[in-house]
């Protein structure tokens, strides 16, 4: 019969085992959802519907901070292909944090720059980004720009 001191060691170390694997899973991640995030601007960027297409859910939606709100993954393919080509500029994203809501589903939040604009103007806005696992692959299923307070 083990002793009551080597069953608490034993429960400890898997624990931390426990921890420890699911801190390298959260790790990956978020480097895959960073990295898909980093797709959808290349690909507007190269003008791609398709590469657009493979990183949106079908049920994709995207709030702009004109009002404007693009339901459906060909709806966020057409509009952000549009606005890309009427706006130009070099987008980026800076996500300043990713919070887990469950094992699959992600909200990742961020600074968004659309810079070097068709009018001369840059735009500092903020977003955040909602991302679902399909299949294994981090995926993006609703898009939130805004534009922050002056306050």
């Amino acid at each position: 019969m083990r002793s009551p001191k080597r069953m608490a060691a034993a429960v400890l170390i898997l624990a931390l085992a426990s921890a420890h694997g699911q801190t390298a899973e959260r790790s990956a991640d978020e480097k895959a959802i960073k990295a898909v995030i980093q797709e959808f601007l290349d690909a507007r960027d190269a003008n791609d519907p398709k590469r657009l297409n493979a990183v949106l859910t079908t049920d994709a939606d995207q709030q702009q901070t004109s009002g404007e709100r693009r339901r459906g993954r060909e709806a966020v393919v057409t509009g952000s292909l549009s606005t890309q080509r009427s706006t130009g500029g070099k987008r980026t994203i800076t996500v300043d944090s990713i919070r887990f809501v469950s094992a699959d589903v992600a909200l990742a939040d961020g600074r968004y720059d659309s810079i070097g604009r068709a009018d001369g103007s840059d735009l500092h806005m903020l977003t955040a980004i909602l991302l679902r696992r399909e299949a294994g692959a981090w995926k993006i299923a609703a898009i939130r720009n805004m534009l922050p307070s002056t306050r």
